[in-house]
């Protein structure tokens, strides 16, 4: 009996066709134009269904007006006004001026909803943009769970929309990891810290991510998604865009999240924020960051940064807006645990001698779409003593995970689920008061601070979790021999074939 062939997710039947109709605009475009109308589809929906309530009138909704927007914003649904509405355009899909009804219907939604102001893209009635290309985007877009309830749509339409914003992030490469931290990076920070309460704050947020995971692990712990606030910044507008769509969709409130072309060292917008946590990716090695104008910056509590690299800086900045008992976890490039330059290693003393690095995960290489730099993630504790979990004030887990991992591309590298789970339950095993953590050798090691002091504050996990045992017993003369052997054996063989193929060369000739 021949094997079924395996059905791919909708998600990536879908970005097939989306490609298709791509033609000759580049990926750093068209992901404007399809993540608009993922986004478009998803508000229309949910006001289709809350319109038919009112209009039917029945219980809590006798007597209400489907035309009166106060409605909508009672039930936190945007108020989409008739001819920005999916079935209108739709039905408009095959009209050569459809690209110019839906940017009205952009600029119409932005005008009845000020949370959107100069957030939805308006692209659709540019020449390179075919209108029976945008007419075919419009039927796909349609067709994304059709018929279903708002609840079902909206994690339909979500779970699309951020498919697409990682699959736009891979076809521009470099480009694409500005606005996109990969997945499984973004999961595993979230998994180890585990935000299920409070406030938290991405100051370099990019297009959401890890607002988009924070509120989708609390979820997945059947927690309350409203027990999570969350602040943000970011300085591309463009990208902040992409952000306040991804954050709508999932119906996450975005009003704290702010777009500043300064940067966040230079304008702090949350300036007064103390945060239950920090979570973030920020620039690699930024040398244009304007440390040259912050010197005396009271964020420096550990010692000021080298105007030529902001690694130390954003170090600073997260710790200056932890509350108390506040976390942080973020990315950063892997030269931070070794680097002494400009008295970035004084600093890193500095952060180990306050018992604020928590620990250290050694990450594989190939994870990022805009870098080669190899990378590690940083966990920082404002009080590892504060009852809630185990006292490991005088300790620092380090965990090495560079073999993990599978590529995904030649270029691309990936965490597993099975991967993120690993190293988020070593640590939470190694925090908790009832966990059951054991060092492994060459993957992880619970380091006392003295051990630091003696290794001078590097802080890379290969320096403290040492070689696996299987490594321990390298024995260089037997391999040496081994290896010996089988190139003996390979010479042997080459000299075997080269004899047969001169006798046959000759038998050749003798023929002729």
């Amino acid at each position: 009996m021949a094997n079924k062939a395996k059905v791919e997710p909708i998600e990536k039947q879908l970005w097939k066709a989306a490609d298709k109709l791509r033609k000759n605009i580049d990926a750093a475009e068209y992901k404007h134009i399809i993540l608009g109308l993922i986004f478009l589809k998803y508000i229309s929906d949910a006001f289709e269904e809350l319109y038919q309530k009112l209009k039917e009138g029945a219980g809590e909704y006798a007597g209400a007006d489907p035309e009166d927007q106060d409605e909508y914003t009672a039930e936190n649904v945007f108020f989409v006004p008739e001819k920005a509405r999916w079935s209108y355009l739709q039905s408009r899909a095959k009209l050569p001026e459809i690209g110019k009804n839906i940017d009205e219907a952009m600029d119409a939604i932005e005008k009845e909803n000020p949370s959107l102001k100069d957030v939805l893209p308006k692209v659709y009635a540019r020449g390179n943009l075919d209108p029976t290309n945008l007419g075919g985007l419009i039927d796909l877009v349609g067709n994304i769970a059709l018929g279903d309830a708002k609840a079902r749509s909206a994690d339909i339409l979500g779970h699309v929309f951020e498919y697409f914003l990682g699959e736009f992030a891979l076809a521009e490469g470099k480009k694409g990891g500005q606005f996109y931290t990969p997945r499984s990076v973004v999961e595993l920070l979230v998994a180890m810290l585990e935000p299920y309460q409070g406030r938290v704050l991405d100051p370099c947020c990019g297009s959401g991510g890890m607002f988009v995971q924070s509120e989708k692990f609390v979820q997945d712990h059947q927690g309350k998604i409203n027990d999570i606030s969350i602040y943000g910044q970011e300085s591309n507008q463009t990208t902040w865009r992409l952000a306040k769509m991804n954050l709508a969709i999932r119906e996450i409130d975005s009003s704290q999240v702010k777009w500043n072309n300064e940067g966040s060292f230079l304008n702090d917008r949350h300036k007064d924020l103390k945060a239950d946590y920090v979570i973030a990716n920020p620039p690699f090695n930024d040398s244009d960051w304007g440390g040259d104008l912050l010197r005396t910056d009271g964020r420096w509590q550990h010692g000021t940064p080298p105007t030529g690299n902001a690694n130390y800086a954003w170090i600073q900045h997260f710790i200056y807006h932890l509350s108390p008992s506040g976390q942080a976890g973020f990315v950063l490039a892997k030269g931070a645990l070794t680097s002494k330059s400009s008295g970035e290693g004084n600093i890193r003393k500095e952060l180990v001698e306050a018992r604020l690095v928590d620990c250290i995960v050694n990450l594989p290489t190939k994870l990022f779409l805009n870098t080669q730099i190899p990378a590690s993630l940083w966990f920082l504790s404002r009080n590892k003593a504060n009852g809630k979990y185990r006292n490991r004030t005088d300790e620092i887990l380090f965990i090495d995970a560079r073999n993990m991992g599978h590529l995904i591309n030649r270029r691309t590298r990936e965490l597993s689920e099975d991967d993120v789970q690993k190293i988020a339950e070593t640590y939470h095993n190694w925090r908790n008061p009832d966990g059951n953590y054991q060092d492994i050798k060459g993957f992880c090691n619970s380091a006392a601070i003295e051990r630091v002091r003696e290794l001078d504050y590097v802080l890379t996990p290969g320096r403290y979790v040492g070689l696996p045992d299987n490594k321990d017993d390298f024995d260089f003369n037997e391999r040496f021999s081994k290896l010996k052997a089988e190139f003996a054996e390979q010479l042997k063989e080459e000299k075997r074939l080269n004899a047969l193929i001169a006798e046959n060369l000759g038998k050749v000739k003798v023929d002729g």
